[in-house]
């Protein structure tokens, strides 16, 4: 089959969405994708990294019966391969007692080959290093004559294995990938993966799965870069696709000379996409029949009400109002007007006497106390008791509406507001969801179920953002503007700029000292928080993982240059023998 090398080769791309844990889910989408590119003629289909199992699989992944099935299916597909074209396809594998992030050449009846991932990425939303063994450094697999250097993901962020790629004969790079969206990381992989090309001299498939699994968002956006850094296929973001690429060999080097080449949404525009395909995947695949919100009037709810119609439709979305005496007409008028443009099912149940019985209920432990925040705090947990109540009745999901702006500070209330099963907008600063309320009524995705035009009023835009739970409240009442709280909140999570540095930059110290208070205190709300997807660099959760317990304070001052006077002369951290 190998004894000469092919001059032209057909290698289809199958950027799908697997769901972590169904095995037998995931090698059917192997088999219909094997029948998809066997129609288009191609010679072989990539998948994704870990595609078998779903990624991230993390300790699921630790189960033996897990493994087992991964492998079995893995088997059963290598069994199926006689006929068609040969598949790569990713998958947990356990040799010698270790447990490997590995991906499979299936061809004629057999397991042709296998590689392991090499460099396990142990960093923000990753933690490979505890579940899997790192593997040796490898040579190509050979598949018709051709020599495909298998670089998994993490193994292109540096230059070693796919330099032993190169040099071991690699004539082609096909990198699976299970790598999550977050703001400009377009970009970055695009850097990555021209450097390697530059180093090595050969072409690269970047082969990226889409998707949402919890908090992360899986964005496609696959690609073929040549050696000569021309761009030879470019595949959508946020949509699956099963895409052909044709290889010729010119002059002793391969070059894709046929591909699709998608347009690609920028900026905003896919902070939006990302939010609508996480909301729509967590609904989906917890089998949830729909959702349900409360709509206040107020931004927040109205941005994450046409997410949720673009994800899952206007007939599975309902939305609630659930007013107060201190509720104004312009919010009941403005969410009127949201769930009028989004075409959604809304009710309006007033919560007073919700209200009136909790308070009547403590009024003896509260006798002699005057009202405060807690009696605020009861409208918003009387409207979570509604909501989840409505969850259970009808087995819609609870979708929970706090930005990031809110959940950084502590401005939300547990058990109220915060009550919920996912926030598609939690990794937004306030900021954001204007910016993204004001695109989404001039621009609608290609893949969104919600109807084009304004559907987001600009009363809502425009309007002082406030939690109605006292007369005429305003959230500047009790936080900085959300321009000036925005940026020094980037520069706090995103950064981890020290205060110092923040006053230096022109902000007012008892702001910054104020709002880094906030965010330190605000831990032990954030932990007890819905997942939502992730936007940014450092989400809450997975990238950003503080103490609930931590009396550490930056107060602002310099930061102190360390002693080095203070080392013994040749000592250093290595390990060193011990004088006795």
């Amino acid at each position: 089959m190998n004894a000469r090398p092919a001059d032209s080769l057909k290698i289809a791309l199958a950027q799908l969405n697997p769901t972590v844990g169904d095995v037998t889910g995931n090698a059917d989408k192997v088999r219909r994708a094997r029948d998809e590119a066997q129609k288009l003629g191609a010679d072989l289909v990539a998948f994704p990294e870990l595609f078998i199992a779903g990624y991230p699989p993390e300790d699921l992944v630790l189960k033996p019966a897990f493994q087992a099935a991964c492998r079995s299916a893995v088997e059963a597909l290598a069994r199926e391969s006689k006929g068609g074209p040969a598949l790569l396809v990713g998958t947990p594998w356990v040799e010698d007692g270790k447990l490997y992030n590995a991906y499979t050449l299936l061809s004629g009846g057999v397991i042709e080959a296998i590689r392991y991932k090499v460099d396990l990425p142990n960093y923000g939303v990753f933690d490979e290093k505890r579940v899997f063994a790192q593997g040796p450094m490898p040579g190509p697999v050979l598949f018709k004559g051709v020599r495909i250097g298998i670089p998994i993901c993490e193994d292109i962020w540096g230059a070693e294995v796919v330099e032993c790629l190169s040099e071991t004969g690699g004539e082609i790079l096909l990198v699976p990938n299970g790598s999550p969206y977050w703001r400009g990381k377009t970009e970055h992989r695009l850097n990555i993966a021209v450097a390697r090309v530059v180093e090595s001299g050969l072409p690269l498939v970047y082969l990226n799965m889409v998707g949402g699994q919890d908090e992360l968002v899986f964005d496609g956006a696959s690609f073929v870069i040549n050696a000569d850094r021309s761009v030879g296929a470019q595949l959508p973001t946020f949509r699956e696709s099963v895409a052909l690429t044709e290889w010729k060999r010119e002059a002793g080097a391969w070059k894709c000379v046929g591909g699709p080449v998608t347009r690609q949404d920028e900026n905003e525009k896919t902070d939006y996409g990302a939010c609508v395909l996480g909301l729509k995947d967590y609904v989906e695949k917890n089998g949830f029949k729909g959702v349900v919100l409360g709509l206040s009037g107020g931004i927040d709810s109205a941005l994450c009400a046409a997410i949720a119609v673009d994800a899952l439709g206007k007939d599975r979305v309902r939305c609630v109002m659930l007013p107060y005496k201190f509720t104004s007409q312009d919010s009941l008028d403005d969410a009127a007007r949201i769930a009028k443009a989004l075409g959604i099912q809304y009710d309006i149940l007033p919560i007073e006497s919700a209200v009136l019985g909790l308070e009547k209920a403590v009024a003896p432990a509260f006798a002699g106390r005057a009202r405060d925040v807690t009696e605020e705090n009861i409208q918003a947990r009387a409207r979570g008791v509604i909501l989840m109540a409505i969850s259970n009745k009808f087995g819609l999901m609870v979708v929970t509406t706090g930005n990031k702006s809110e959940m950084s500070v502590g401005y939300a209330t547990l058990y109220g507001d915060m009550n919920g099963g996912f926030n598609p907008i939690k990794d937004l600063y306030k900021t954001e969801v204007f910016r993204l309320s004001r695109l989404r009524n001039a621009w609608k995705p290609e893949s969104a179920l919600g109807p084009s035009g304004e559907v987001i009023p600009e009363n809502v835009i425009v309007k002082p953002p406030t939690a109605e739970l006292r007369e005429n409240q305003k959230d500047q009442d009790s936080l900085p503007p959300y321009d000036m709280l925005d940026q020094i909140l980037e520069r706090l999570v995103e950064r981890e700029e020290p205060v110092a540095a923040i006053i230096a930059a022109g902000f007012d110290r008892d702001i910054v000292l104020k709002v880094e208070r906030l965010l330190n205190i605000a831990e032990y709300k954030r932990r007890q928080a819905a997942p939502g997807v992730k936007v940014t660099l450092k989400n809450f959760g997975r990238d950003r993982r503080y103490p609930i317990v931590n009396r550490f304070r930056d107060q602002g001052e310099p930061l102190p240059e360390p002693d080095r006077a203070l080392f013994k002369a040749g000592a250093s951290a290595k390990n060193e023998a011990f004088d006795f």
